[in-house]
């Protein structure tokens, strides 16, 4: 027997939105990455670079009948695997795309 697949396949009915996922360390947490760079950025001189805080960008293109019902998934996935809501704040924005080419 043939397995079928797991994912959605986009569909004409449904827009496609791209999520703009922005996930960073909440201000209380210790960012050493952040740190490194602020060093390496002095060490070019640039000095008036008073801190750095590293995060995580990423794109999700996600296919939904409404903005709200996509909106709400993309907090899902970030509540649930994309952010550490321990150490991390997380913000995305969302915007309906085109993937028709024209």
């Amino acid at each position: 027997m043939k397995a079928q697949p797991t994912h959605q396949s986009h569909s004409q009915d449904n827009p496609m939105y791209l999520a703009k996922v922005f996930i960073q360390l909440k201000p209380t947490v210790s960012d050493p990455q952040g740190q490194t760079i602020q060093g390496g950025l002095r060490q070019l001189g640039f000095d008036t670079v008073d801190s750095v805080r590293a995060g995580k960008y990423m794109e999700i293109r996600i296919n939904e009948e409404k903005k709200e019902e996509a909106s709400a998934k993309v907090r899902d996935m970030c509540d649930k695997l994309l952010a550490n809501p321990i150490i991390e704040d997380y913000r995305f924005d969302l915007e309906q795309i085109d993937v028709t080419g024209s």
